[in-house]
């Protein structure tokens, strides 16, 4: 059997133990109905539910219909009723080196109270918005929980964000409270970060109609003169810190809109994607169980991403806290103060599921494995990856050297969208191939189709659907039915199918493989090649740490490869001889029609703070075209770098 063929199955141990069973997707196909309703009753319903799901009216779906529960309850309260309350929810590791805070479940519940109490006596009812604009503290999970608590529907938007980007979020959902902090730590230094809430807000006649408070967390107290507008601002120690621990939730039903999560990356009016209560939980607990295989009491989760993305939503706070689970939240970044900090982290919490994104694998692996060498990493069982598809060398280094080859790797497809985990291998029962997500999960069901609808064979490229409903799906768009039906629905609308946007395959073992979006599918002398393929031979290639692929404009063609590559450390050999091995490379992994027509060796990627890289910023350097918006990027300066190479 060939590196590239290899299949890793689960030890017999893990096996034996793990809390999801091949029964499950058996079970799931003879009745999906009654599946769901099983994961839903794990939860704790105030009122049970009446009809599982209600799709007459596609594609707006019901699930869970006449159920009553609370998220919050759900997520603290039920924990501390069962005598858990001295157990650690959240072990949270700020970015300064010994700024640490634990909070068990008991606490926790007393400051979602707390919160819940001061959001209510300022007026605030069941259905009313509030943004959430804050950096990875506590009181950021605690506002998000207090919102639940009380029916208020959340928007969280990344602190890296612009001023621009959270006005037109905050407008869009009239929001009525910005929760925020002074400022953020940024590589070790205090960043402003109010300064952006006001100058979103406004003054005058440019002031955001719908605002009546900001709250503000004291983080960095590095400002002084600080702004402060008297009526409107609020310090959270002085409003929430002195309402009463105590409060009386109550239920709301299952399809209560729970939070509101604006699509990156788009240009035009941001997408307001509406997730509800029962269903999403539903799933997001359900997934968390099974898919990380979470033993209550015993492990030690860490998810690596901001709850500024889906991702930090349902597995940060939802899944793992209405698991009852411990977890570590991180405020900094990857290398700060220097590379060591991930791997310290897990020696010193003992943490054992691990779940990030491969931009961050391939960075680790850019900086050489002798970094996470240096660390005691045994306590690790289980890796995670999301994001965007990892391509296999990445993987296999995640297995080898993180995992110490002990640890089943699930990596993970699904979308802001989906609400939760939709294909991935299940721990305990699926043999994994390096690269692949596998299978969709037991309850999901999607399939790869060609432009008429019907099924692609092993091999041939097709359009990833999601061929039913699902109870984490999303209601809708934020004041916008029409918009919702035309993005998601009208593609194949005629089958009712939801159209995710990516493309994928199947092959020979039926094992599929996610392709990354349609719309990066490069068309080459008539060829449809996918740029994830290319960059995975790239990547293949053992002096290439990290790769990117776009498709630029080419007379000849219609279309050209070009790459832009990041060498591994200690690798000064740039020449020809280089770039050309790389063009072997690629002919070799895919086809001689695949090779590049254009390689440069770049210092960085132009990557957002959640770790994507904006291909179509690339797209525009090598088409020469001035940048388009770069506001959501970690460093624009990056680009006066890639220029500098291809001068």
């Amino acid at each position: 059997m060939t590196e590239a063929s290899k299949v890793y199955p689960p030890s017999d141990d893990f096996a034996a133990n793990a809390n999801a069973t091949a029964e499950m997707y058996t079970r799931a196909d003879a009745d999906p109905d009654e599946f769901w309703a099983e994961q839903a009753r794990r939860l704790d319903w105030a009122k049970p539910f009446e009809q599982v799901l209600d799709w007459s009216n596609a594609p707006f779906a019901k699930w869970f219909v006449g159920g009553e529960l609370n998220v919050s309850v759900n997520c603290v309260d039920r924990h501390v009723a069962a005598g858990k309350g001295d157990r650690v929810a959240i072990h949270w590791v700020g970015e300064p080196i010994d700024d640490t805070r634990d909070i068990t479940y008991s606490q926790l519940k007393d400051e979602v109270s707390r919160a819940a109490n001061y959001l209510s006596s300022i007026g605030l009812q069941a259905g009313d918005r509030v943004a959430i604009y804050m950096p990875m503290v506590p009181e950021a999970i605690i506002s998000m929980l207090a919102c639940a608590r009380l029916g208020l529907t959340h928007s969280v938007v990344f602190a890296g964000f612009s001023a621009a980007a959270l006005r037109s979020r905050v407008d869009d959902a009239e929001a009525k409270v910005v929760i925020t902090t002074d400022g953020q730590f940024r590589r070790g230094q205090p960043a402003p970060l109010k300064e952006a809430v006001d100058e979103a807000l406004g003054t005058g006649a440019d002031a955001a109609p719908s605002i009546e408070k900001v709250i503000v967390v004291r983080r960095t107290n590095h400002d002084p003169d600080l702004n402060w507008v008297e009526g409107r601002d609020v310090w959270w120690e002085d409003t929430v810190g002195e309402a009463s621990p105590n409060h009386e939730p109550e239920s709301f039903d299952a399809e209560h809109p729970l939070f509101l999560l604006y699509t990156s990356g788009t240009t035009g009016k941001p997408k307001g994607i509406v997730h509800s209560s029962g269903g999403y939980l539903t799933q997001a607990s359900y997934t968390f169980h099974n898919v990380f295989d979470h033993k209550e009491g015993r492990d030690v989760f860490w998810c690596g991403a901001d709850i500024g993305w889906v991702t930090g939503h349902s597995y940060l706070v939802y899944g793992p806290l209405s698991n009852g689970a411990t977890e570590v939240i991180y405020e900094g970044t990857p290398n700060s103060p220097d590379e060591h900090r991930h791997f310290q982290i897990i020696e010193k919490y003992g943490v054992t599921t691990y779940y990030i994104a491969p931009t961050l694998i391939r960075t680790f692996m850019k900086w050489g494995r002798e970094v996470p060498d240096a660390h005691d990493l045994s306590s690790l069982r289980l890796l995670g990856s999301v994001g965007e598809p990892i391509n296999p060398e990445a993987w296999r280094w995640y297995n080898d050297v993180i995992g110490g080859g002990r640890c089943p790797i699930v990596d993970t497809w699904w979308q802001t969208e989906t609400g939760g985990i939709m294909i991935s291998p299940l721990p305990g029962v699926t043999a994994t191939k390096p690269g692949s997500a596998m299978r969709p999960l037991p309850g999901i069901s999607a399939s790869i189709v060609d432009d008429n609808a019907n099924p692609v064979g092993a091999g041939e490229q097709g359009y990833l659907v999601l061929d039913r409903p699902w109870p984490g799906m999303l209601r809708g768009i934020w004041g916008d039915p029409e918009r919702f039906k035309e993005t998601y629905w009208s593609r194949f609308e005629d089958q009712r199918w939801y159209f995710a946007g990516d493309g994928a395959r199947y092959d020979e073992d039926g094992a599929l493989w996610v392709l990354g979006r349609v719309d990066d599918v490069m068309n080459v002398s008539g060829h449809r090649i996918s740029t994830s393929e290319v960059e995975s031979a790239l990547v293949a290639h053992p002096a290439v740490a990290e790769a990117a692929v776009i498709g630029a404009a080419d007379e000849t063609t219609g279309q050209g490869i070009v790459a832009f590559v990041i060498l591994m450390g200690g690798i000064d050999n740039t020449g020809d001889a280089l770039i050309a091995e790389m063009r072997q490379q690629v002919a070799v992994d895919i086809s001689p029609i695949a090779k590049p027509r254009e390689i440069n060796i770049v210092p960085e990627l132009p990557k957002t703070r959640s770790g994507k890289i904006m291909r179509r910023l690339l797209k525009d350097v090598a088409e020469g075209r001035e940048l388009g918006d770069t506001s959501t990027l970690v460093d624009p300066s990056v680009f006066e770098a890639i220029r500098a190479k291809r001068a």
